[in-house]
């Protein structure tokens, strides 16, 4: 089933640093929750030096409507990082998958490395990227055990394979969170076109992954070294701790 034959020097990054943030509020009141400092840089910094470390020099940001203005002055062409960005707008906060669905024509029928924009860690992309070619699968899947995996997508495994992910679940079956880092063949638009909302009216990227899943198409992994989500004022304050480790 898969299409993923293209080279990992192919992939092109995504950066989703959209949505309303208001699990931040009233520190999002009146910015994007991406520019909000994470140790010395604004939040969105973390993903993409992640991205241009590995080698990816094309970048779509994809934000919305009401901060485009403002991410777009913050990071300008993309020359400070190395890189080139592209930008597109979500209208609405429909969900991780429907923002990706967004990247389509900007990948142009290659591979894309996904990173949510509160996503701050310091695991060098590169042999992900690497493991993921070798592993010949359409997607791939960093998780990491955490204190809280009520909060994410949750990997549950069986005798050490990975089985299934539940979204949120109120008992989880691991500790082991789906971190927004992810890696898509092109087939992935095709998936999401697929989608229905869910009860929250998004399009869950857990389902996309659970369908790459269920094809015998998903690649795994642990993010090794620390990590951590910025979406709450709990784990902003976590994801600042890390930086200011380093």
């Amino acid at each position: 089933m898969s299409y993923h034959c293209e080279t990992m020097r192919a992939t092109r990054g995504v950066v989703l640093a959209g949505g309303s943030g208001s699990r931040l509020f009233p520190l999002t009141k009146t910015t994007n929750k991406h520019l909000l400092p994470v140790g010395d840089v604004p939040m969105v910094y973390h993903p993409i030096r992640r991205l241009v470390e590995a080698g990816i020099d094309d970048v779509l940001v994809v934000t919305g409507a009401h901060h485009v203005g403002a991410i777009v002055s913050q990071l300008g062409s993309g020359a400070e990082f190395g890189c080139r960005f592209t930008y597109k707008v979500q209208d609405r906060a429909g969900g991780i998958a429907e923002a990706l669905g967004l990247a389509e024509d900007f990948a142009g029928g290659g591979p894309v490395a996904v990173v949510l924009g509160d996503n701050v860690f310091c695991c060098p992309l590169a042999p992900h990227l690497e493991g993921w070619t070798a592993s010949g699968k359409g997607a791939m899947i960093l998780v990491k055990e955490v204190a809280d995996p009520e909060r994410f997508g949750v990997a549950r495994f069986e005798a050490g394979r990975l089985v299934g992910i539940d979204e949120k679940p109120h008992a989880p079956a691991s500790r082991f969170a789906v971190t927004g880092v992810y890696f898509y063949d092109a087939q992935v638009y095709d998936l999401i076109r697929g989608l229905v909302p869910s009860a929250r009216d998004e399009l869950e990227i857990t389902e996309v992954n659970s369908r790459y899943l269920l094809a015998d198409d998903l690649h795994w992994a642990e993010l090794s070294g620390e990590w951590s989500d910025a979406g709450t004022h709990d784990s902003y304050r976590r994801a600042n701790k890390l930086v200011d480790r380093r």
